[in-house]
């Protein structure tokens, strides 16, 4: 077994290594900008992770956890540029630092990369690594659809909510530890059971998410509270809100997110008081826990010795340490 810093240092080696043709220059420079300016490395962690729950070596694993790195961040420049962001990981985004096509097509080239990588699967394993990574892939397409058609509607049920972040996050996460575990060779019940402990975990991990960007520690966070607030994001937060606020509250908050010229600092304060009259983030609080026991109960189920989960269960525990 492999611990975590050994999958990393494995992980990083291998992305340091990828070679990219050097013409054309403003192709191929945007797409080792992102990839090199850091990144939690969460998504390829997990599968190198998962192929080594059920097997030694995880050699087998180092192409399609490149290609899934590869593949997240070409979603990350796309989505840089449909909202307009100008910052990710404290540099400039790539359609900033260059321009909107430039991230266009080297997001498009980066999507095809991915690919690339996962062609160099041992044969047995490519049908169905593909079969995943398309599910996935399609579904990251689906789920930011919704939350791009969310903009346009005032209000938004908590499945509607959960279903986007469902599709947009957490199917990402589900698609990588299920990668890991064919390689690994493992049951299809393993590979089910482990599918939904990714599920779920990515669930509560974009909840915990939309928790910390109002009542996260600035410090320990490293983004200034009220992001999402000012930006009308439509959160976990806000969909509880408007459910749950009535009169002079609810026509508050409706005029809060409305208004163009309410100072910013009165607008997240004024929102965060109506989120506590309404005892949102104790009920988010409750919602996190129940997808995370949930992500666990499946992560139990897993037909494997416990000793050799420990390292997975670890990583599991740093993804959501933010909040315990």
């Amino acid at each position: 077994m492999y611990s975590a810093e050994e999958l990393s240092g494995m992980f990083e080696n291998a992305l340091a290594n990828l070679k990219f043709p050097e013409e054309p220059q403003n192709l191929y420079e945007p797409i080792k900008y992102i990839l090199f300016t850091g990144g939690k490395r969460i998504r390829p962690l997990l599968t190198l992770a998962s192929c080594n729950l059920f097997k030694e070596s995880i050699d087998k694993a180092i192409h399609p956890a490149l290609a899934i790195e590869v593949f997240h961040n070409f979603t990350l420049v796309h989505d840089d540029i449909m909202d307009n962001a100008d910052i990710r990981r404290g540099k400039k985004t790539i359609h900033n630092k260059w321009n909107s096509n430039v991230g266009i097509l080297s997001g498009d080239a980066m999507s095809i990369l991915a690919y690339k990588l996962l062609s160099k699967t041992e044969k047995q394993f490519v049908v169905p690594i593909l079969d995943t990574f398309n599910d996935f892939s399609l579904g990251i397409c689906e789920g930011q659809q919704l939350d791009m058609d969310f903009e346009n509607v005032k209000y938004i049920t908590e499945e509607e909510y959960t279903q986007m972040i469902r599709l947009k996050t957490a199917i990402l996460l589900k698609g990588a530890l299920q990668i890991g575990a064919i390689i690994g060779e493992a049951a299809d019940s393993d590979i089910y059971e482990i599918g939904l402990f990714g599920l779920n975990l990515g669930i509560a991990f974009q909840l915990q998410d939309d928790l910390l960007d109002v009542y996260g520690d600035t410090k320990v966070f490293g983004k200034k509270v009220g992001g999402d607030i000012l930006a009308n994001k439509k959160t976990i937060l806000t969909v509880k809100a408007f459910s749950k606020a009535k009169g002079s509250s609810l026509e508050n908050l409706n005029r809060l997110y409305q208004s163009k010229t309410i100072d910013s600092e009165e607008k997240i304060a004024e929102v965060i008081k109506i989120f506590d009259e309404t005892n949102v983030k104790e009920e988010i609080e409750q919602l996190i826990l129940n997808y995370y026991n949930k992500a666990i109960n499946s992560f139990n189920r897993i037909s494997v010795p416990s000793s050799r989960k420990e390292v997975l269960q670890g990583m599991c525990n740093k993804i959501m340490s933010r909040n315990r």
